[in-house]
């Protein structure tokens, strides 16, 4: 079997994926960016592609592409990437397979450090940094035979979901590059969409990682507290609002890489010592008779921007047909104590910046964000503290409660459409007004506070293109269930199959 026949089959052995029709009358490159990164995989191991060619196909398309996006930042020259991926095929040559990813493109999320990549942060603070080594899930991800091109881009110090910063720009929504691929991991999520990446990750404290996923049409999940661990400069124990996370073109993918940057390290005290079995252990739910809790708006509470609750339910209507069974609820909890409990955890998270902020110099190049969160902390006492451990702790007994009637809960990933990237944040939304620059991303708190996985499925897209998703909240733990339903769903639905009209680079 040659090449050719081999991107055309039905199939990727191993891997039962089909590919798509349209890929046949494609060119070479098209063919190869257009492999989901398991497909990709198969493909590099049996020698059907070189790591060359790959390598190649990706540079073609972010050299194409990646100027009406920015979603690829500090790159490395091209000539020093095909000399890795020429290193990659005489490891093949060799008999040495370094792992699923062996010679796969990838960039990493310009929040994690990655040796000897720039590391800014979207930051002019720490513009050209170089990281002296790789952080914990970095490691993971190098060690299955990834080559690091570059970096994605994010909003400054990830804060805020919109990826702008000083450094490099503004990064557009891969389905309409004038409006926001949402935050932090808007261009890991960017990059994939546009197949300028086969598969990214990237990390949530505030719907991270979903709120892209929703803006670009990809899988975004955030694993159960503990399960993808790192090893923290200050506090091991009680930083328990951010993880990292894998994202993907596909919940395969997403599974695959999850499993790559998951697992117990005795560095990380709080770390989940439940391994994950294999890829190949991860089926589809059988959807007949499962319980779905609807949360929608919190039965009102959350301002939510026309269309969003019709076009999800429409949605979740498509699985009546596989026997779902669809009940609106709602946790027995004043979600207004739930808002107060994230502030507070946010300023105190957030704390750790504090240096920054009593340097003169260092404070008059952050944004006035920043420096809001970094002065809500000032006030922390003792009590406030307990005060909102005790109502976080009761948040995840309420939720722990529909679980005993729901096999999971749903409600949108986002309380806006994508909107315009020149907007910093939607001050308003349905006539109210958003009162901090993250007000109107409050749909997503709820997740993180528990610390239960959810993943990001799609939910389709409005009138005008614009794409939208819902959070898929799982029990505590139960990562594999979760992901298992979301393969249910995207074989129910046909959201991830639709492909965004790409913008070429002009000079």
């Amino acid at each position: 079997m040659d090449r050719r026949e081999f991107l055309g089959g039905a199939s990727v052995a191993g891997f039962g994926m089909s590919l798509p029709a349209d890929i046949l009358a494609a060119d070479m490159s098209a063919d190869i960016t257009d492999l989901s990164a398991s497909q990709l995989s198969s493909a590099i191991r049996q020698r059907h592609v070189t790591c060359v060619e790959v390598m190649r196909a990706y540079l073609d398309r972010i050299y194409r592409y990646n100027t009406s996006y920015t979603a690829i930042v500090a790159m490395l020259p091209s000539d020093e990437l095909v000399a890795q991926a020429e290193m990659a095929d005489r490891a093949l040559d060799k008999d040495e397979y370094w792992g699923w990813m062996h010679g796969m493109p990838y960039a990493v999320k310009d929040l994690s450090n990655a040796m000897g990549l720039v590391s800014s942060e979207g930051s002019p603070i720490f513009a050209g940094t170089i990281a002296e080594g790789d952080d914990l899930h970095v490691a993971r991800i190098r060690a299955e035979g990834a080559i690091f091109i570059g970096k994605t881009n994010v909003p400054e110090f990830g804060l805020g979901s919109q990826s702008y910063n000083p450094v490099y720009g503004t990064t557009g929504s891969a389905y309409n590059p004038s409006l926001t691929a949402g935050g932090s991991s808007g261009g890991a999520a960017c990059g994939m969409a546009t197949r300028m990446l086969p598969i990214a990750e990237g990390s949530d404290m505030m719907g991270s990682l979903r709120n892209p996923g929703a803006f670009n049409n990809v899988i975004g999940f955030r694993p159960s507290q503990g399960r993808v661990p790192s090893v923290p400069k200050s506090d091991p124990f009680y930083g328990q609002l951010s993880t990292a996370g894998p994202m993907g073109r596909n919940v395969e993918d997403t599974i695959r890489l999850l499993i790559s940057m998951s697992g117990y390290d005795s560095r990380a005290p709080m770390s989940r010592k439940d391994a994950l079995p294999g890829a190949d252990a991860f089926n589809a739910v059988d959807l007949s008779g499962y319980l779905i809790g609807w949360l929608a708006d919190y039965d009102g509470y959350l301002p939510t921007e026309p269309g969003v609750l019709d076009l999800c339910e429409a949605a979740l209507a498509s699985l009546v047909p596989t026997g779902a069974v669809i009940e609106a609820c709602r946790p027995d909890y004043d979600m207004a104590r739930l808002w107060q409990t994230w502030l507070t955890f946010r300023h105190w998270a957030l704390s750790t910046m504090r240096e920054l902020y009593d340097d003169p110099e260092l404070k008059a190049l952050l944004r006035p964000e920043v420096i809001w969160e970094i002065e809500g902390g000032f006030d922390m006492c003792a009590f406030r503290v307990t005060e909102a451990a005790t109502a976080r702790a009761d948040w995840y007994q309420a939720l722990h409660k529909l679980f005993e009637s729901y096999d999971i809960l749903m409600l949108p990933t986002a309380q806006v459409f994508p909107f315009d990237k020149t907007i910093h944040w939607p001050k308003t939304v349905a006539g109210h007004e958003m009162d901090t620059y993250h007000r109107w991303m409050e749909v997503v708190i709820g997740g993180t506070l528990s610390g239960n996985p959810v993943v990001n499925v799609p939910a389709g897209f409005d009138d005008r293109g614009r794409p939208m998703g819902m959070q898929c909240i799982g029990r505590m733990g139960q990562d594999k269930e979760v992901l298992e339903f979301a393969m249910a769903y995207e074989a129910a639905t046909d959201y991830l199959a639709q492909r965004p009209t790409m913008v070429e680079t002009t000079a």
